[in-house]
């Protein structure tokens, strides 16, 4: 089972291999025949807001992705009934066809909600074309020696590896122990994004740290890498790993190092929904009772327990059944074949918590918090540049899940 993590794709970074898409009960348009997908406005509201949901829905690269969001963003619009009047705009895949989509509906409507991918936000970002409040799906992919800062009017709210891998750098500098720290991550593009992060923020702390890059033969771990890896912890004693890996990666990892060095991440290593981790505590224990009770091996489960005592960050959807914000949504629905997959949870999330920000922008509010189900969220539109923070939650792995950690930093 466990091999086929290996080869979860990204989401938050866009790329290709989604799953099948999410359901979701709304009329997509295309470009210029946009129809409205609201419910009729109450008679005491006037000048209603009209927002733009900008979308790959038909894409066979971001489709799923693109109708996780969709369906996040409806479901928190009917829980709150906004002076809003949503209206679904299919894009293509290329960037300049976003672009023209995005200047189209720039002319019609008051907030543009999107693009989704990578490739399109940064084309928006650099065309210069932002000229009403934006809130764009995605990170974009910049120079280091560009201008970080998003663009007047435009809130870069997409889920993001680099925050991400920043936010453990300040969470291991409160914690660890003297010594070097090495991060340790493939080839693969985001592993070597979230290492690039970690690193620039923990120098900035005035951490030691040693970028190591494993080889993945046959979509695993190199076997020399790992022995390699292992002879300089002994030699060494760094006092922690920061792994860029996933959660099959870093369990062969584990294998080959041992448990007594402590192990942070980010979200990709766990690759278990909520409802799914839950479900698997349950069946535990009901497996363990009947086992003792019938003198049988208890049952298999997907839990983690090769993980246990590994550290990340993820989102309160993904960790925190009983957070206020959580609770008031209703968790996605897929097809009934599709088994569930964590990536397209963390999109239906950003949906909702992007409806939010554009119900706050709505109200011409220029700086406001918000407590997301994709972590707690400040917006700062009032200096002439937008900024956007978000923080998520911090988790350790118990009994081969992840849960909070009682003391949050």
């Amino acid at each position: 089972m466990l091999g086929k993590w290996a080869k979860v794709i990204l989401l938050t970074a866009l790329l290709s291999g989604l799953c099948a898409s999410v359901q979701a009960n709304t009329t997509v348009a295309d470009d210029d025949a946009a129809s409205s997908s609201a419910a009729a406005l109450p008679d005491n509201m006037q000048s209603p807001v009209r927002v733009a949901l900008l979308l790959p829905l038909r894409s066979s690269v971001f489709g799923a992705a693109a109708d996780a969001v969709r369906t996040g963003f409806l479901t928190a619009s009917e829980r709150k009934k906004d002076n809003l009047v949503i209206t679904i705009i299919e894009t293509g895949d290329a960037a300049q066809d976003v672009l023209n989509a995005y200047n189209d509906a720039s002319g019609k409507y008051d907030i543009i909600v999107g693009p989704l991918s990578r490739s399109a936000v940064t084309a928006l970002v650099q065309s210069a074309a932002v000229r009403k409040p934006t809130i764009a799906l995605a990170q974009p992919d910049l120079p280091d020696a560009a201008d970080q800062h998003s663009p007047r009017q435009m809130v870069m709210m997409g889920l993001s590896i680099e925050e991400e891998a920043r936010q453990v750098a300040a969470w291991v500098e409160h914690e660890k122990a003297p010594g070097k720290i090495f991060a340790v991550s493939t080839s693969i593009a985001w592993q070597r994004r979230a290492v690039k992060a970690f690193t620039q923020q923990a120098r900035q702390q005035g951490l030691t740290v040693e970028n190591l890059e494993l080889s993945v033969p046959n979509n695993a771990l190199s076997a020399t890498g790992l022995a390699q890896l292992g002879q300089r912890i002994q030699a060494e004693k760094p006092a922690l790993l920061f792994v860029a890996l996933d959660a099959a990666q870093t369990i062969q990892l584990r294998s080959a190092i041992g448990n007594d060095i402590a192990l942070y991440g980010t979200s990709q290593l766990n690759p278990l929904t909520l409802a799914s981790a839950t479900a698997a505590v349950n069946a535990a224990a009901n497996n363990a009772a009947a086992s003792a009770a019938t003198g049988t091996p208890p049952a298999a489960d997907n839990r983690l327990p090769e993980l246990d005592g590994v550290r990340l960050i993820d989102m309160p959807w993904q960790l925190q059944a009983d957070n206020a914000a959580v609770m008031a949504y209703p968790r996605s629905v897929a097809n009934a074949d599709v088994k569930p997959n964590a990536d397209l949870e963390r999109l239906y999330a950003l949906g909702i918590d992007a409806f939010r920000v554009a119900s706050e922008i709505a109200l011409q509010r220029s700086g406001f918090d918000i407590d997301g189900v994709t972590g707690q969220i400040n917006v700062n539109m009032a200096a002439g540049a937008t900024y956007f923070q978000r923080k998520e939650t911090q988790a350790v792995y118990q009994d081969g899940v992840a849960v909070p950690v009682a003391n949050q930093r």
